[in-house]
């Protein structure tokens, strides 16, 4: 890495201290000299990893980027800027005048329970807006949430926190998880798919450790962690601080559900038991870096702002079009020409105000309107937007399968994007579904066209799904079947068997 103090980045951004440094990349205090202030600035060296891995790395960067600074709310830290410069990528932040809540608990040992709960709620308030984008934070511990001066809790690293140590869902070649296994879900640490629910494990594992002063699963190596997740109970925090209220630890227990769905269904519903046992409104210590002060005395009137927003409305349908607005041809041009920069967003909202005019101009079900709907649908769901393009497939789908039957491609392909909607929107079981029902339709096909790869991408999601919803020995028999086709069609060094092998190998250290 070739940062260092005083070096300018992007001719705007002078660092000026290290203070976080990972094996891609490093997080600095550094001046905005445009607007004189203090910022973050995160670099990564995409460049680190190799081949196919670092392009990966340089797409999911920027689109997490790009979505990051589209969620609008007070307990998330603010992206100010992004880009590249050489072969790093930056990501400008707001720089955070506080202490981050690892060391704030050690400041504070014993912490008092009213301090968990008030925590809690602001993590709540959070991650109810952050799920309804959709985005999975992945890595909620006490390093990536500070206490701010005024006793309000800001979360980092939303989404960028699996870019820069890589996703953490993934194995290393030794088959061991990559992340943080203290805070890590069991669907996580076993490579299932992770939804909403993998964040309330967390915060589950965080507020058990505010209250207790421990986190609920420790060990001398990650694989010993990662078993105690799986198959221990956790410790009921009345037996090491008996103060605290019943009600708290028994939501503290249903978090740390092994079972997802034996979790609460939503931030929200956590946020709502939070609520009963907030202090109520009073005049705050005056001390800094009290977390029940918001709450004591607002700062601001929003008695709805911790519930999940409603998804962002479509764009509302034009005026009726003149001429120029009327020049569908031209707006598709400058659909092309924005995501060709990368301006996906942008490209979204007009293709949402041209899709009525188009249809006035030629038809609902003509040729020009069913090629911009399929535009529409892809590009919400490059953008992920995934509350709003899964309508779209869905009628996509319907309306080919009417005309050209349930096994044609391109209604399966619709309706495979909408089942990796539901996997975004953390909805495994209806996924799980849709995938077993596409099933046979891309096995006759690779029958027909000797083409597996297909068929065996959606049995790898359904392995990955049964083990987000806690069927370890379904998921088992799924992926060693799927294995065994895999080394038979592709050979045993093709790079989804090595994959496989790996979730298998450390299934199997796990149920051992």
């Amino acid at each position: 890495m070739s940062a260092a103090a005083g070096r300018v980045v992007a001719g705007r951004y002078e660092l000026s201290t290290l203070i976080g440094q990972g094996g891609m990349g490093q997080v600095w205090t550094a001046y905005d000299k445009r607007l004189d202030r203090r910022v973050a600035v995160k670099l990564l060296r995409p460049d680190k990893v190799a081949g196919h891995e670092a392009d990966e790395l340089r797409r999911r960067f920027v689109r997490e980027c790009r979505v990051t600074a589209q969620v609008d709310h007070p307990g998330l830290v603010t992206v100010h800027d992004a880009g590249s410069e050489g072969e790093e990528l930056f990501l400008v932040m707001q720089f955070v005048d506080g202490a981050d809540l690892g060391d704030h608990l050690a400041e504070h040992d014993p912490y008092p329970w009213q301090w968990a709960v008030a925590v809690a709620a602001q993590l709540c308030a959070v991650l109810s807006a952050v799920h309804a984008v959709p985005i999975v934070h992945r890595d909620l511990k006490p390093r990536n949430v500070m206490v701010k001066q005024d006793g309000t809790v800001t979360v980092l690293d939303l989404g960028v926190a699996s870019v820069m140590d890589a996703d953490t869902t993934r194995l290393t070649h030794t088959g061991t998880p990559i992340g943080s296994p203290a805070y890590m879900a069991p669907e996580q640490a076993m490579g299932g798919a992770v939804g909403p629910y993998t964040d309330l494990y967390a915060l589950g594992v965080l507020m058990h450790e505010l209250l207790s002063g421990d986190v609920p699963f420790s060990g001398s190596t990650a694989l010993g962690v990662l078993h105690r997740h799986l198959y221990e109970p956790p410790v009921p925090v009345r037996r090491l601080r008996p103060e605290v209220p019943e009600a708290l630890e028994a939501l503290v227990l249903r978090l740390l559900a092994k079972d997802p769905q034996h979790r609460p269904d939503s931030a929200q519903e956590v946020y709502e038991h939070l609520a009963l046992l907030l202090p109520s409104r009073g005049t705050p210590t005056g001390a800094p870096l009290d977390p029940t002060r918001p709450f004591l005395r607002p700062h601001a009137p929003w008695p709805d702002r911790a519930r999940t927003p409603a998804p962002r409305p479509a764009p509302a349908a034009p005026p009726a079009p003149t001429a120029e607005k009327a020049d569908v041809a031209a707006a598709v041009d400058e659909v092309k020409r924005l995501l060709g920069e990368g301006r996906i967003t942008q490209a979204v909202d007009i293709l949402g105000s041209i899709l009525p005019v188009a249809a006035e101009q030629h038809g609902e079900h003509s040729p020009v309107v069913r090629t911009l709907r399929r535009q529409y649908a892809a590009t919400l769901l490059d953008d992920g937007q995934y509350r709003r393009a899964l309508p779209e497939l869905r009628r996509l789908a319907d309306e080919r399968a009417a005309e050209a039957g349930q096994a044609d491609p391109q209604s399966l392909r619709h309706r495979y994007e909408a089942a990796q909607c539901l996997e975004q929107l953390g909805d495994p079981a209806a996924a799980l579904a849709e995938y077993r029902a596409l099933l046979p339709y891309y096995e006759n096909r690779y029958v027909a066209a000797g083409d597996p790869q297909q068929a065996h991408d959606v049995r790898r999601r359904i392995g990955h799904l049964l083990l987000a919803l806690g069927d370890r020995p379904a998921a088992h028999d799924t992926l060693v079947r799927l294995l065994h086709d895999v080394e038979r069609v592709q050979g045993p060094g093709h790079p989804l068997a090595a994959d496989i092998r790996r979730t298998l190998q450390w299934l199997g250290q796990v149920r051992g």
